[in-house]
């Protein structure tokens, strides 16, 4: 008598999905946290992509993020706090604050960088490197052209 796969319920991809991303997730802030940045969590990784190189207004923040001007200056108001963050006049228009990155921001997104090159090899060794690619690739071709979006914290919390 043949045997057949339990039936796979669409329920499970996402939370696959998810348990995948939070596995990840939660590796890079142990690490970081052993590199010197134990305060950073998961929402400052968007907030800090969000800001950029060049700095950007809390209300551009909120903006990019998908949450309210509000939010994203409690977000900012404890980035900054933590050394992450500062507020500087923008040199283009006196009126309007800037909000920049601070060299530890630079640090904390270059670490993180450094740490995800680590984590995929980690998955390569487990997996295999070619089946790392297929699911990256596979990935590729069912999520949406603008996958790299930074608004998840708004998305999450409507």
């Amino acid at each position: 008598m043949a045997t057949t796969e339990p039936a796979r319920p669409g329920f499970l991809l996402p939370l696959l999905l998810l348990a995948g991303f939070r596995t990840l997730i939660d590796d890079l802030h142990a690490e970081l946290a052993r590199q010197g940045h134990p305060e950073l969590r998961p929402l400052h990784g968007f907030v800090l992509q969000a800001v950029g190189p060049d700095g950007t207004t809390a209300t551009e923040l909120g903006q990019r993020l998908g949450v309210s001007k509000q939010a994203a200056g409690k977000t900012v108001d404890r980035l900054v706090a933590l050394g992450y963050l500062e507020r500087a006049d923008d040199p283009r228009d006196a009126r309007r604050k800037l909000v920049r990155m601070t060299a530890r921001g630079h640090d904390g997104l270059a670490r993180s960088a450094s740490v995800f090159d680590t984590l995929r090899g980690r998955w390569s060794t487990v997996l295999g490197p070619e089946r790392v690619a297929a699911i990256e690739d596979d990935l590729r071709t069912v999520a949406a052209a603008d996958l790299f979006r930074l608004d998840v914290p708004g998305w999450f919390g409507t």
